[in-house]
């Protein structure tokens, strides 16, 4: 090893900043889930150039897929002379929605000084980027090598990973056997290794009513005002109770390191009309009212008592006002994942960050759940970290942006790691 690779690796700045562009002009909105194929083909068309074999897997039947939103996949693989340890990057290429607030082109990847602007830039198509130029500049350096590096953008991780990295997990794409290091390069920071991330419970509740004239709603049973008892009831007693549970893993930021939950929506009541409709509502009591609630967890919490601590509040209000009634459907679970701080990927990558930024790794876990969870309880692979570039607070926010610089340091920690598992 040497620094040659890292050379090499900054004299394809320009590089980097176009594939980031092109990847960034490519609006795969999740939901629905626009144009995967196109971005994959993209990739393909790239990797194949460089002695990829490329698959494209749509996952058929998994949440989301259709005809017309298709969940392609592609996983590229490159062998070595000789048999040995394969090594996997893993990107998502879906972003999330735009939202409002922004300055710039969501889609346009503008460059500002050392910044590309744009939707995805930070979570995660500069990392993508990345770990591309990062590969292909160590093939370019050297002639052989042992094992196999694969390179994957898949589906999904926005909406929970199952038209993507679960699917592949299922077809044995993450198998030990078949691959025994995978890196995704998330937005945690160019010098931080993040070992996991929390865990989730996704659930849907609905307050129960009886319609009625809005004249007389003493002759109905308002839902709405049943769901305000049920936020009234988080705010004065989960809430604080969840202030007060620490863990021990190193989430960041600090906020994120007791447990919390979101109100995701709420609606009670008719549906909302067209923005064009020009009526007035009609004179009901709503019969009827659903909020949808993100709980997540610390890894010293089960599941299972996340779940039963919201069921035992939700029973209380049963018993104790009257006419309140609901029903509750879980809508999804993660379970938190771990990797240990000395199992051979993170201590690989660890060595390459002081060795390109000559200072000490910190070790982190992610406030939210990423692919690594199918790759850990599908897959059975525990070898598993994020490590990429940017800043994680940007991530789904107006003006999101990836640095250049950044990019450029991640590229070469992921080049010198692989410099350290696959050339013996």
């Amino acid at each position: 090893m040497s620094d040659a690779l890292f050379a090499r690796i900054d004299a394809r700045r320009d590089a980097l900043v176009a594939l980031t562009q092109e990847l960034i002009r490519i609006p795969t909105l999740n939901p629905p889930g626009e144009n995967y194929r196109a971005i994959c083909d993209l990739l393909a068309r790239r990797l194949e150039h460089r002695g990829f074999a490329c698959e494209m897997i749509r996952a058929h039947g998994a949440p989301g897929d259709s005809d017309r939103f298709p969940r392609w996949n592609l996983v590229a693989r490159r062998d070595g002379a000789a048999p040995g340890p394969c090594v996997h990057f893993n990107s998502h290429t879906d972003v999330v929605e735009v939202g409002s607030g922004w300055t710039r082109d969501p889609f346009g990847a503008e460059q500002d000084g050392d910044r590309i602007y744009g939707r995805g830039a930070c979570d995660m198509k500069g990392g993508l980027a990345a770990s591309i130029i990062a590969a292909e500049t160590f093939l370019e350096e050297y002639n052989t090598y042992t094992g196999a590096i694969e390179i994957s953008a898949t589906a999904d991780e926005e909406s929970g990973g199952y038209g993507g990295v679960a699917h592949l997990a299922e077809q044995g794409y993450f198998d030990p056997a078949r691959v025994q290091h995978v890196i995704i390069p998330e937005p945690l920071g160019k010098d931080r290794i993040c070992l996991g991330h929390r865990g989730g419970w996704w659930a849907e509740i609905e307050t129960r009513g009886e319609i009625a004239h809005g004249s007389m709603p003493f002759l109905g049973d308002c839902a709405v005002r049943h769901m305000g008892a049920v936020l009234e009831t988080f705010e004065a007693r989960l809430f604080p109770a969840m202030a007060q549970r620490r863990t021990d893993m190193p989430v960041v930021p600090d906020g994120a390191r007791q447990s919390t939950m979101n109100i995701n929506s709420i609606h009670g009541g008719q549906p909302e009309q067209p923005a064009d409709y020009t009526g007035l509502p009609a004179h009901c009591v709503p019969d009827s009212c659903r909020i949808v609630i993100d709980r997540r967890f610390l890894i010293e919490e089960g599941v299972d008592g996340v779940r039963d601590e919201i069921l035992s509040l939700l029973d209380h209000l049963k018993a104790t006002r009257p006419g309140f009634d609901y029903a509750i459907r879980e809508i999804n679970r993660v379970i938190p994942s771990m990797t240990d701080r000395d199992a051979p990927v993170v201590t690989t990558v660890a060595q390459a960050i002081r060795d390109v930024m000559g200072r000490d790794a910190a070790y982190v876990a992610s406030p939210g759940s990423y692919d690594q969870k199918h790759i850990d309880r599908i897959g059975k692979l525990r070898n598993c970290i994020a490590y990429g570039p940017g800043v994680l607070e940007l991530a789904h926010k107006p003006d999101e942006w990836v640095g250049i610089a950044d990019m450029l340091d991640s590229a070469k920690v992921m080049g010198r790691t692989l410099e350290r598992l696959l050339l013996g």
